[in-house]
């Protein structure tokens, strides 16, 4: 039986395990990367693990989240991070010179290869054929290291395109499409592999797109052939070479297929508050728009903003609106202000921010109170935009455009404007912004530099015997990690010191949570389905952890974030709906099993009691790997300690 795509790179990069969909694998890690919110805890754990230099073909280190650097905190963590990319021999990539995915795209990614990221929408170069995986900073710190990656073999899903986008169809429309169908939990289990007719249509730009955006339906990953379109994109951006033809065997076996055919699709919007709230454009039209920002990394490339400039060519925007672009790369804003399209843009009123990923989590552009922000971005999370009471949609460029011009939601095709279909065009050449990465042999520093916000990795004692206390917070479905340690500037700032980033632990559920769990002895979360979705932000499991949370009873997990669960030594429980439904903020919770013993032991299913009155069972779906992790503590402790007793180098299998 043939293979498919994600199988053949699986199968050249596995250490440990079989290709079968729930079995455990280890896979050796060509590339990773990390940036600027989770980089500090990933080069603290490098360094915790006495680990003197880098073991992968390419280790990255990006700043893009707090470029703005509005406290000497932001600044430090930056400094900090150069110092640590030159010392452990990383490349460095500077504030302000774009956000990791795009900067990657440009200089790094390659066919063929696996990219380990601590950013949730690392599956962005799937787009060029390379097999990217979002996690948590303690997994790219190990795989850095030179230890495999451990994860559960997903399911490959065929997503298979037929026809061709009509006029005004885009990238984006094809994903929002996809989520419409899917949701926001659609994807977990599964990577997605495009195939069919149309995909030789689409640019590697615009299978970027979708690869970025993929993460909202919770996949592990997407993932497109290498073929003429990515050959076409390397040679454009200078790096040929890499080139590696990439595609499914005629008899490759998926899991399951979808199919979309290109030519009926129409331009999509997803509506507030959740990426999934998928709607044709014309049905929210006529909805006062007082902000547009085009950018981020899922529509932030040079190729993604000259539509726009193309739009308002000559044109103003509507008074009553405002208009952003935040360019992906420092490289996309030269080469369009080189090519006058800067200028254009300006002229009709729009402002531009630095390449950063800045308004997606909050950080500037913040909207108005009552307002409607309609953003390129690729999470509309309720006040994820740095206002509770937010009103995000997301949408294409083009419908962007046209909505700035028009002062209100509007379908491009219905605008009342002799405007023509743009159309998506590549440049010749991607040339621009090549000071503003330095290469390991040119590092500035060789020695590690940290201010005082930065502190030390907490660690979790051996998981014991008895687990238990009270429900100290009850939450409902789809709980995002920016709901459990916000991204917002004021809270940004303390990604490196754990003991007062904890302060802020589920604030935006309830902001007396922090307080109450650190003077408890000990505690449960208790949640509904689909808990941890978001961001790749290991601090969300990190910072319940230090204020002494032992587990987390929920209906489902999201994969990152139960990967986080188990590396910090947080125990996660699946319940039954009923079980949830019953279970009040307050009651006691205790796990009866011996639970270290029962965790070893490879116990699957834990009976809870409830305040002494009544019982449920949780189940633990747990590898071996990870059981032992659970027990010593967390990743770090498990790592050191096989690193101490088997004197080898810090890879966990």
């Amino acid at each position: 039986m043939g293979k498919t795509v994600t199988e053949k790179i699986l199968d050249d990069h596995l250490v440990e395990g079989d290709l079968e969909p729930g079995e455990e694998i280890g896979i050796e890690i060509d590339q990773v990367l990390t940036q600027d919110t989770t980089g500090t805890l990933v080069w603290l754990q490098f360094e915790a693990l006495g680990l003197d230099n880098v073991q992968t073909e390419l280790a990255a280190q990006y700043c893009d989240h707090q470029t703005y650097q509005f406290d000497f905190k932001n600044t430090d963590d930056h400094r900090f991070l150069r110092s640590a990319a030159g010392t452990f021999g990383a490349y460095f990539s500077r504030p302000g010179n774009g956000i990791c995915h795009n900067v990657h795209r440009e200089n790094f990614a390659a066919p063929g290869k696996t990219l380990l990221g601590s950013d949730s929408h690392t599956p962005t170069p799937g787009g060029l054929g390379q097999l990217a995986i979002g996690s948590g900073g303690l997994d790219v710190a190990v795989a850095m290291g030179g230890g495999a990656y451990y994860i559960e073999m997903p399911e490959v899903v065929e997503v298979r395109l037929e026809g061709e986008l009509p006029e005004w169809g885009t990238a984006k429309d094809i994903i929002l499409e996809m989520l419409r169908r899917l949701s926001v939990k659609g994807g977990v289990g599964k990577i997605f592999e495009y195939t069919g007719p149309g995909v030789e249509s689409l640019s590697a730009p615009e299978r970027m797109t979708i690869t970025n955006m993929g993460t909202e339906l919770g996949a592990t990953s997407s993932i497109f052939p290498a073929d003429e379109q990515t050959k076409d994109y390397l040679n454009r951006v200078g790096r040929g070479e890499e080139y590696d033809p990439l595609q499914p065997d005629d008899d490759a076996d998926y899991h399951d297929s979808i199919t979309i055919d290109l030519s009926d699709l129409e331009p999509l919007i997803a509506e507030p508050s959740m990426p999934d709230n998928v709607v044709p454009v014309r049905e929210a039209a006529g909805a006062d728009v007082d902000q547009v920002m085009v950018g981020s990394c899922t529509n932030g490339a040079y190729e993604d903003i000259l539509p726009v400039a193309k739009m308002l060519e000559g044109r103003s925007i509507n008074l009553s609106t405002e208009m952003i672009v935040a360019p992906g790369s420092k490289k996309a804003s030269e080469m369009l202000a080189r090519e006058g399209w800067t200028a254009e843009l300006m002229a009709a009123g729009v402002n531009f921010s630095e390449a950063t990923c800045g308004a997606c989590i909050g950080i500037g552009h913040v909207p108005g109170s009552d307002s409607i922000s309609l953003r390129t971005f690729n999470r509309n999370f309720e006040g994820r935009s740095g206002i509770e009471d937010d009103n995000v949609y997301l949408c294409s460029p083009e419908v962007a455009a046209a909505s700035a011009l028009a002062g209100e939601i509007v379908d491009p095709r219905d605008l009342d404007e002799d405007l023509e279909d743009p159309g998506f065009e590549m440049p010749d050449s991607f040339e621009g912004a090549e000071h503003d990465i330095i290469d390991p042999d040119e590092a500035v520093d060789d020695d590690l530099i940290k201010g005082p916000n930065i502190g030390d990795v907490p660690l979790k004692d051996p998981l014991g015997a008895d687990i238990e206390g009270s429900t100290l917070l009850r939450m409902g479905d789809n709980i995002t990690t920016d709901h459990i340690i916000p991204a917002t500037q004021d809270i940004l700032m303390y990604r490196s010191n754990i003991p007062k980033l904890s302060e802020f632990t589920l604030s935006r559920v309830d902001d007396t949570f922090a307080d109450r769990a650190l003077n408890a002895d000990g505690g449960f979360l208790v949640a509904g389905e689909n808990y941890g979705q978001g961001s790749s932000r290991e601090h969300a499991a990190l910072c319940p952890m230090f204020l002494g949370i032992e587990g987390v009873l929920a209906q489902s997990f999201a994969r990152i974030h139960k990967a986080n669960l188990f590396n910090f030594g947080v125990l996660p429980l699946e319940i039954e709906e009923d079980a949830y439904e019953n279970i009040d903020q307050g009651d006691d919770i205790e796990v009866v099993d011996n639970v270290a013993d029962a965790v070893r032991s490879g116990k699957e299913e834990f009976t809870i009691r409830v305040n002494d009155d009544w019982e449920a069972t949780g189940v633990l779906d747990a590898s071996e790997r990870e059981r032992d992790i659970l027990a010593a503590g967390g990743k770090l402790s498990y790592v050191k300690q096989q690193h101490e007793d088997g004197g080898a180098a810090p890879a966990d299998d």
